[in-house]
């Protein structure tokens, strides 16, 4: 995502043809308005001037429908052809070399005449890759530098970790051993992936061990002074295959708080480059002006240290170690995060909030659970059938009479949750359809009565209907600030895909894939006790709590029934 939050510019580029194709289809069936293009042109980030203008051009050319605002190529153009590469190669990348060899061809009538050797040039550089044209001219080695790594795409805070050790190359007075050698103590610390923060740290004058592992993690995840604001639990951790990360007390340790693991291959630093580049930055940004630096350029040709040096003890390294790390999360502003400090990335982050991932210190030692037990969800396969309204209405805030309100999700929970439902799907209908029932406890029928009409961005509410008011009757729920990311995305995939009628939410219909989404989120409803269980272990019973009010209406006698009023 870019520094607002949303697709990156190759994504948008991406969607043009598809979002062109969607456009021509509707003026094929005379359905193309201004309010078409004006959201697509909002969707794509362009004007809708563009649009139209992109629009005019795809019904004459079929490439511009396939890639609108490509630029138009002059079929005269000279591009380089399988015979321009093969001489690059023989003649190890020499331009010069290839456009006399291509001159004299044409001399003899093998070939037709070659460009000027700038537009050579140009073509070679327009149409090869620097890795290709470097291994043309200097072998496979040489192309081997050129590659690149994909970046990964920026998640959410507390979505991965990276940890890894690393031995600073400052000299430090810890007690000096007998041989009159002071230590070089080793750094281990974890850091936020999406925020680029520093969440904990421990520093030990010998080698590291699965100890300072252990604390590295507890600073990690704690936020309690003086240890947040960064922190929580996280989702996966990203190691190497040292055996101290790999331990049963650190794997036993990452068990307990839910933690996935991944154990990288072998010599593949730059599977965790957000590590490894804060091992980097802090040598050249910190490290090197300490006394006692040991790669520090010497004069002449004396490899040690000069006798009558002053080194840092290591309390005082560690304290100033500490205070720039306080300065990388609060003042820093690394380049992958367009302008922000990693406090204000950790703050903005896009799916939490202001919420948190918040573990105190007396529930370390408490094992969590795989699946999140929602009571909210209870009724989500209730039997009830409220209806549409014919007509447009404006129902008032929600005053729940008949049923019990339902328990707003605590921070960490509701971070939680959105996590899992944005890893869950892609389908943003079907994530806010279980979104919604969390926050307003609404069966699936009355989540088919909403319509992109009756979600209010700018109040954050949503209308749910209930005609012949089975449950509470037509009214609007405020929504929270987790759960109005899938509203939008919701709304704005109905607006684009069906139009204002079609449901907001999953239909009718959609009953198992919905539930099959909230089970891959490992969402879940209060469950019966093992004595209770109708189906096999392992499988969850979503009307457990309609066999409840079944079979406590079926126990009342009749003599207790309520008379009738006719």
């Amino acid at each position: 995502m870019d520094a607002r939050g949303g697709l990156p510019s190759s994504s948008l580029s991406a969607l043009r043809g598809p979002a062109m194709r969607r456009l021509l289809a509707l003026r094929q069936e005379q359905k193309l308005t201004s309010r078409h293009v004006r959201l697509m042109a909002e969707s794509l980030e362009v004007t809708e001037r563009t649009v139209w203008r992109w629009l005019a051009a795809a019904e004459h050319d079929e490439s511009a429908a396939a890639e609108p605002g490509a630029r138009a190529q002059s079929r005269d153009r000279f591009t380089v052809t399988s015979e321009v590469r093969r001489l690059l190669a023989l003649w190890k990348g020499n331009v010069a070399a290839v456009h006399r060899e291509l001159t004299a061809r044409a001399v003899r009538n093998e070939g037709e005449p070659p460009p000027s050797i700038p537009t050579l040039h140009r073509a070679i550089r327009r149409d090869l890759t620097p890795g290709e044209r470097a291994g043309l001219a200097k072998g496979e080695r040489a192309a081997r530098k050129h590659d690149v790594f994909l970046a990964r795409p920026r998640g959410w805070r507390n979505h991965v970790w990276e940890t890894d050790h690393m031995q600073a190359p400052v000299l430090v007075d810890v007690d000096v051993d007998v041989d009159g050698k002071a230590r070089r103590p080793w750094i281990t610390w974890f850091t936020d992936c999406a925020t680029n923060a520093i969440t904990g740290v421990a520093v030990t004058p010998g080698h590291p061990s699965r100890e300072s592992v252990l604390a590295a993690l507890r600073s990690a995840v704690l936020r309690e002074d003086p240890y947040g604001p960064f922190g929580g639990v996280p989702e996966k951790v990203r190691v190497d295959r040292g055996k101290d990360f790999l331990s049963r007390t650190v794997t036993a340790a990452f068990d307990l708080l839910d933690v996935t693991v991944e154990d990288l291959p072998a010599y593949t630093p730059h599977l965790k480059g957000t590590v490894e580049g804060l091992n980097r930055a802090v040598e050249g940004m910190f490290l090197a002006a300490l006394p006692g630096y040991a790669r520090q350029p010497r004069p002449g040709k004396r490899p040690s240290r000069p006798k009558d040096e002053v080194l840092l003890g290591f309390e005082d390294f560690t304290a100033r170690l500490l205070d720039w790390t306080l300065w990388w999360n609060t003042e820093h502003r690394p380049a992958p995060l367009r302008g922000k400090t990693p406090l204000e990335a950790w703050q903005d982050d896009y799916y939490g909030g202001t919420a948190t991932e918040h573990l105190p210190a007396d529930e370390l030692a408490r094992p969590v659970g795989r699946w999140l037990t929602l009571p909210a969800l209870d009724r989500l396969v209730s039997y009830d059938s409220p209806r549409l309204c014919d007509t447009p209405c404006t129902p008032p805030p929600i005053v729940f009479r008949h049923r019990p309100p339902p328990v707003p999700l605590t921070a960490p929970i509701a971070q939680r949750v959105a996590h899992r439902l944005h890893a869950a799907t892609a389908h943003p209908r079907l994530a806010a359809a279980v979104a919604t029932a969390l926050f307003t406890g609404a069966s699936l029928q009355q989540l088919a009565t909403a319509r992109p009409r009756d979600y209010d961005d700018t109040a954050a509410t949503l209308a749910l209907h209930d005609r012949a008011r089975y449950t509470d009757g037509c009214a609007a729920y405020p929504v929270p600030p987790w759960a109005g990311i899938f509203l939008r995305a919701a709304a704005c995939f109905t607006r684009l895909v069906s139009g204002e009628d079609q449901e907001l939410l999953a239909a009718p219909g959609d009953r198992a894939h919905l539930l099959r989404v909230a089970e891959t989120a490992r969402l879940r409803p209060p469950q019966p006790p093992a004595a209770r269980r109708k189906g096999p272990v392992g499988r969850v019973e979503w009307d457990w709590r309609e066999r409840q009010e079944a079979e406590r209406y079926e126990a009342t006698p009749a003599g207790h029934a309520r008379p009738s009023r006719r």
